[in-house]
């Protein structure tokens, strides 16, 4: 069905190819998964199925690219659009309608479907993809992960022969994620529908994938093969690999459920050793507070009082809110929050997409309003607070990095930043460099991939080192490598008394950073505790390692190695 013929893609003004030797096929009605570092070049392979690259990005393609016998240099997207559906990075890109119905049905329209076709399928997407509640609801008003089942609904609905996918799962909650892989593996099995997938967060899809095709290196020959032969000489690859690899199974396990079953001898060698995930605690962190769990709306929840901060707490809080209250449109997006962020700890905002992560990240910047109780930050009031002095307490990187680029040059970018922060000329650039080695002072943002973009908005808010930071999907694009670094630099800041509250959906990450999870749903916070506390005993939110080794109480492949030491 595709067909990559020794390709390489070259962009005006680079040193070199994208991508080169580009050699491969993915037959019909089989998911295929491109895997790699960030910067490898995935997005270009994607985008010559679609004829996106070179018809719409510019550059030289060598070598030919055929979908369902079409050659993509002689067929732009538009002739292409009946057979490929494409999702990529950042879903506002796609969106040509204001409501959740009109663009599902836009695609369709385009194809000039009949009406009673439309009203079927738009009907089924809505049902596949959980989006029945949000129909009339305007994009605009949607979560990162809505608008992420939006734009994938929307390619779903003509019922393409071919789906190009970027990304797919990156602004999901982890049950949001299986839904729709689970709608991916129904159209490739029932359908017959071929699904070629880039993603980073490899635990969710590797099982799914029939073959793999790894760029392990830019301008390196891409290695295909089965998953598991793959991921066995792959630089990136998911948390039940490492600890495969660390154990010494072969062949490696791709699942929880595999690796459960030869886990025994390393539990019991485990039993002797210290969990230390039982009660994290990172250099620079208070202790946290005992967990407790939220109240709901309903007569049968019976609210507590909010607790009160220790006797004894060295420094005031960071960020505090007191029955937090927030109406955007006609939705109650926050209701009666009680959070307060102290010095040095690290905090995962997690729930489903919707549960209002991003609004009470909103509020504590200051950008929007409550309706009801009370925010400070710093000991000013955010909503009320003149930006220049705002940026000095608090500073927030959005899930769309590109909010933050203005210029025209990394270097022009970093060189800002260091102004408006009051920073020693050099700060950025050296915080860029530490997140993703490899970006060139005179590159566009707009062209760096979303991994590189998210490095470098991470940089120019971390210039002014506020006190406070806030950061919203920072993993979305990041691969294992650049997801460690990352890691490593906020457990600095931690460290030097920052104060960090992360919404994610990234399991993972808060496994291996936070040492306090608060979960959200409905806007209401129905849990609040320590990080293991929390995820342990969630089937949602549990990170790999710890669904391998329960009943106990691992997060992370380092804690295990550890131990093992």
């Amino acid at each position: 069905m595709i067909r990559f013929e020794d390709v390489s893609v070259t962009y005006e003004g680079a040193a070199g190819p994208t991508v080169t030797g580009v050699d491969f096929e993915v037959p019909e009605g089989e998911l295929v998964l491109l895997a790699g570092p960030s910067g490898v070049g995935k997005s270009t392979v994607l985008g010559a199925v679609s004829g996106l690259v070179p018809h719409f990005t510019g550059g030289t393609l060598r070598g030919r690219v055929t979908v369902a016998g079409r050659d993509t240099r002689t067929h732009p997207p538009r002739q292409l659009a009946d057979v490929v559906g494409t999702v990529g990075q950042d879903p506002l890109a796609h969106f040509v309608t204001d409501t959740v119905e009109d663009e599902l049905a836009y695609g369709m329209e385009s194809l000039g479907l009949a009406p009673e076709v439309m009203r079927r399928r738009v009907e089924e997407t809505l049902d596949l993809l959980g989006l029945a509640g949000l129909r009339d609801r305007p994009i605009a008003a949607l979560s990162g992960g809505q608008r992420q089942r939006v734009a994938i609904g929307s390619v779903l609905t003509p019922h393409p022969r071919v789906l190009v996918l970027d990304e797919p799962t990156s602004a999901l909650d982890p049950a949001a994620a299986e839904e729709v892989l689970a709608v991916l593996q129904r159209l490739v099995h029932d359908l017959g529908t071929t699904v070629l997938m880039a993603e980073h967060r490899l635990e969710r899809v590797i099982q799914y994938a029939d073959q793999v095709v790894l760029l392990p290196a830019p301008g390196a020959a891409p290695v295909v093969g089965a998953p598991a032969d793959v991921m066995a000489v792959s630089p990136v690859h998911p948390p039940v690999v490492a600890l495969g690899r660390l154990a010494g199974w072969s062949p490696l396990p791709l699942t929880v459920r595999d690796a459960r079953r030869r886990a025994a001898p390393l539990r019991d060698r485990l039993a002797t050793r210290t969990a230390t995930a039982a009660a994290p605690r990172r250099r620079g962190q208070a202790a946290p507070p005992p967990a407790r769990t939220g109240t709901g709306r309903r007569s049968f929840f019976r609210r507590r009082p909010s607790p009160a901060p220790a006797a004894d707490a060295p420094h005031p809080p960071v960020a505090e809110t007191r029955s937090l209250s927030l109406r955007r449109d006609r939705v109650q997006a926050l209701r009666r929050i009680d959070l307060t962020v102290t010095r040095g700890e690290t905090i995962a905002l997690m729930g489903r997409n919707g549960a209002g992560k991003s609004t009470l990240l909103g509020s504590l910047v200051g950008l929007l309003a409550p309706t009801a109780g009370t925010v400070t930050v710093g000991g000013l009031t955010p909503h009320r607070t003149r930006p220049e002095d705002l940026v000095r307490q608090v500073g927030l990187v959005p899930q769309d990095p590109r909010d933050l680029l203005y210029t025209d040059t990394v270097a022009a970018e970093c060189a800002a930043a260091d102004r408006d922060a009051g920073a020693a000329p050099g700060t950025c650039r050296s915080l860029v460099s530490g997140l993703l080695p490899g970006i060139a002072d005179d590159t566009h943002p707009r062209d760096l991939s979303e991994g590189q973009c998210l490095a470098l908005a991470l940089a120019v808010v971390l210039t002014a080192r506020p006190p406070l930071l806030l950061l919203d999907e920072p993993t979305r694009g990041l691969d294992y490598a650049a997801k460690a670094r990352l890691v490593d630099v906020l457990r600095e800041l931690a460290a030097e008394g920052h104060a960090i509250v992360l919404a994610t959906h990234d399991v993972e990450l808060a496994a291996e950073l936070a040492h306090r999870v608060v979960l959200l749903a409905e806007g209401e916070v129905i849990a609040d505790g320590p990080t293991a506390d929390i995820v342990v005993s969630s089937p949602s939110f549990a990170p790999q390692v710890t669904k391998i080794l329960a009943p106990q109480r691992w997060l992370t492949v380092a804690e295990v190695r550890e131990a093992l030491a």
